[in-house]
């Protein structure tokens, strides 16, 4: 048996090159059923990261539906989904060009039904009316745009407004009659996980809605995805009691709870068209649920309450549906990548029918996700996943311990899932220890846990993440003088604030991270242009709490090299952000970087900049830490070094 190389921990070579890591590589999500039919979107960062809708026929064979020069995504509250909705092989798409609604018949060409200054998500198709419904957002009137639900005929020969007057809508559904439509909404200044209404209403003949009635919800309830038992039963689910658990409505308009479980049966709607569980029959359904960081599958008898564990090798699954005979959905392992993956439940066997990564990596170089539970502030636990180096080929030297590259997870209300994540395998197989952590307000953890940032954010996250890389440290998994910290979006927010407002990490990386507070409550879009409110205070009445929460006014602080990377295109956390950041952190003579990606928008999309942003922190730390890279990465332009 080969005897491993001695190398410094950050020097190993790794299989797992970022060439290797992108090609081949996709998004995948959404799948439907349709007859005998599957569909799923993939979002390709080789073809400029176009969305494209993929048919699996019955024989198994695999192709797009969606031609060249269409790309199957929506800008509804910038982040989107519920991008398409196929009926009969009748396919009705967003595209993300023109934000049209188009209709796709099979073999024929996409033909426009509207748009023009509005936007649509979540599309519901209505046999009963010929229509598309959809949450509509109208960007025409010039100012703040107006959401609404609306029914679009498929002929588009008009749209017919069902719902407005709140600020957002989301998740309609129908009755297996189609009389009857229910639906979500809310108002500013809530997130939907904070809370939002269930409403219903019914179709009168010339397809408007009447009776329409509040069934659950509230300012202090978050209700997720109303769905319709094949016997006619709304059911949905709600937080009411700190955890978020299927519920239904029943004739007496009273509502019962379908199962009881310290479990999250529902997710944040960061995005349309999510889905946690799905009809097999009249009164079973299958639901994925988060407990203790980890996804798991049960059917659900919503007569009996009785829940019954689906044994699966899966820790995340995401976009249930399902039919009588089979379930589809996009899960992950802690050795296989995200997938779009069917269940036959006649013969109780899981197949993968598209993978998101080509990537097939020796086990021997795979890190495990190992879930760890650590003290932080005022007495409390925080959660998250450890990686340990892992490569075969390599040993360190005796009594060095691995640098810790810790991960601050986006949202912030989001979640760390401990499955086989290739980006996570690049720093691993590296020699680079990983923390991918679930700080307080992460979701997964109960109402309870996720409201821990209420007020606080910039300080329970930081400390959150502060406290578990000192802990892997005392636990000797860690080298503290070698502690780096990275995050997009609120992740790079959080790891500005650490850098800035503690003495723990001796570098970081901010992907299109927040450094002003102000600035994003004042120059952001529509759907998170409140959030901060829950977040940190209202504004303008706590505005210098923001700023003494904002890391740009606090640059004299930072004593530790940091590296930015940003869209051009970022309507979310626009560019003049990390600008001023990388400027202040220049001019006080510490170790910065800064690279921007021309039409690149809030995440990284396209195959050469997710490479370059990949490698680019690499080649960052090592010029920090002085560690030999094993390979040739391009450089970055470091400042001050």
């Amino acid at each position: 048996m080969k005897q491993p190389t001695i190398a410094p921990y950050g020097s190993w070579k790794s299989p797992l090159t970022s060439d290797l890591l992108v090609q081949g590589s996709l998004g995948v999500g959404q799948p439907q059923l349709d007859g005998e039919d599957i569909y799923w979107v993939e979002m390709r960062p080789n073809e400029g990261g176009r969305n494209v809708i993929v048919r699996r026929a019955p024989d198994g064979a695999v192709a797009d539906v969606t031609p060249q020069g269409f790309n199957a995504r929506n800008k509804v509250h910038e982040y989107g989904g519920g991008d398409y909705v196929v009926a009969g092989g009748v396919i009705y798409f967003t595209n993300f060009s023109d934000q049209g609604l188009y209709r796709l018949e099979p073999g024929g060409e996409p033909d426009f039904l509207t748009g023009a200054g509005k936007r649509h998500a979540d599309l519901l198709f209505d046999k009963w009316r010929n229509a598309v419904i959809a949450v509509c957002e109208d960007h025409t009137n010039g100012s703040e745009p107006l959401n609404s639900l609306v029914a679009v005929k498929t002929d588009g020969s008009y749209s017919q407004t069902l719902a407005q007057g709140r600020d957002f809508y989301s998740s309609p559904a129908l009755s297996p009659d189609g009389k009857y439509l229910a639906w979500l909404e809310w108002n500013h200044p809530n997130m939907p996980w904070d809370g939002t209404e269930l409403w219903l209403a019914e179709f009168t003949e010339d397809g408007s809605l009447t009776e329409k009635r509040k069934v659950a919800g509230g300012s202090d309830e978050s209700v997720f995805q109303p769905q319709w038992s094949l016997r006619g039963y709304l059911h949905f689910v709600s937080d009411r009691s700190g955890w978020w658990n299927l519920y239904a409505l029943r004739d007496d308009g009273e509502i019962e709870r379908d199962c009881t479980i310290e479990a999250e049966c529902g997710q944040p709607q960061w995005v349309f068209a999510l889905s946690t569980y799905a009809f097999v029959a009249p009164s079973r359904l299958v639901c994925a649920y988060s407990q203790d960081g980890l996804m798991r599958l049960a059917m659900v008898d919503t007569i009996s309450d009785a829940w019954a564990d689906i044994p699966t090798p899966y820790t995340d699954m995401q976009y249930v549906r399902a039919d009588a005979q089979r379930i589809v959905m996009r899960a992950a392992s802690p050795t296989e990548p995200a997938s779009i993956v069917l269940l036959d439940l006649a013969a109780k066997e899981f197949v993968t029918l598209r993978r998101s990564s080509d990537l097939q990596l020796d086990a021997g170089y795979v890190a495990i996700a190992q879930a760890v539970e650590f003290p932080t502030e005022n007495g409390l636990t925080a959660h998250g996943f450890y990686y340990a180096p892992t490569n075969p080929d390599y040993a360190a030297p005796a009594g060095e311990k691995p640098p810790l590259l810790v991960m601050s997870h986006g949202g912030p209300t989001a979640q760390a899932l401990g499955y086989f994540y290739p980006k996570i395998q690049y720093w691993t197989s590296r020699g680079i220890a990983v923390l991918d952590v679930n700080y307080g307000g992460s979701t997964g953890y109960g109402r309870a846990y996720r409201q821990r940032l209420n007020g606080q954010w910039g300080v329970v996250d930081v400390d959150d993440c502060c406290n578990g890389a000192k802990y892997l440290v005392e636990k000797g998994l860690a080298d503290g003088q070698k502690l780096m910290i990275t995050g997009g979006s609120a992740g790079g927010y959080t790891t500005l604030c650490a850098l800035a407002f503690r003495d723990v990490f001796r570098a970081g990386a901010s992907h299109y991270g927040v450094s002003d507070a102000e600035a994003l409550e004042l120059d952001t879009h529509k759907f998170e242009s409140r959030y901060s409110h829950s977040l940190i205070g209202p504004y303008p009445a706590e505005v210098e709490l923001y700023r003494q929460r904002s890391p740009i006014h606090y640059a004299h602080q930072l004593s530790c090299p940091v590296i930015f990377f940003q869209g051009l295109e970022d309507k979310v956390v626009p560019p003049a952000q990390s600008e001023t950041m990388f400027e202040a952190v220049k001019r006080k003579g510490i170790p910065t970087a800064y690279v921007t990606f021309e039409g690149e928008q809030h995440g990284f999309r396209q195959a050469p900049n997710i490479r370059r942003a990949l490698d680019g922190e690499l080649y960052f730390y090592s010029r920090i830490f002085g560690f030999e890279l094993a390979e040739m990465v391009e450089p970055v332009a470091i400042v001050n070094l």
